[in-house]
């Protein structure tokens, strides 16, 4: 099963969700983008990423290597304002939004939709995907109270078996 793991999000949690197979290619081709501005940014002297006090002194060049860099850098530079040193930052949640909403529009979608509705795509779910467990929505939704994700239960008929992604629903 392919995973997206995401660090530090919402109430400062890791989440963990499925990753869709046809979206595989896509994201290699964004990570070949953000290769190439890596590489630019480090033959143009670019100070890196921004990182935790306690991740520099750990680790003082990890803002200059591949491993730290994000996955959808900022088209911009902007000067830290904690060093005053020309670094790039990630792609702005609100570029983002702006994007999906765009998306949702081009695709005929006319509700509303934002980066907290895909996280509950799971509920939404074509009948065709197997359900996963209670334990296993609990987590991909990043709820620390079960009975938070016991709202979603309607789409749990067959406890224990693997979770597919909605996007890879035909």
């Amino acid at each position: 099963m392919h995973r997206i793991i995401i660090r530090d999000g919402k109430g400062a949690k890791d989440r963990v969700t499925v990753l869709p197979a046809r979206f595989v290619a896509p994201l290699k081709e964004q990570l070949a983008v953000a290769k190439k501005i890596f590489n630019e940014d480090k033959a143009g002297k670019i100070a890196g990423v921004y990182l935790w006090d306690s991740i520099e002194r750990k680790y003082p060049n990890a803002a200059r290597e591949w491993i730290w860099q994000y996955f959808f850098p900022s088209e911009r530079l902007s000067v830290d304002p904690r060093t005053r040193l020309v670094r790039r930052h990630h792609l702005d949640p609100n570029v983002l939004q702006r994007r999906i909403k765009q998306a949702a529009l081009d695709a005929g979608i006319a509700k509303t939709r934002d980066l907290p509705h895909l996280r509950h795509s799971f509920r939404n779910a074509p009948a065709a995907i197997p359900a996963p467990n209670i334990r296993t929505v609990q987590e991909l939704l990043g709820h620390s109270n079960v009975s938070t994700t016991m709202i979603y239960t309607h789409v749990l008929n067959r406890p224990g078996v693997p979770v597919a992604s909605p996007a890879d629903a035909e």
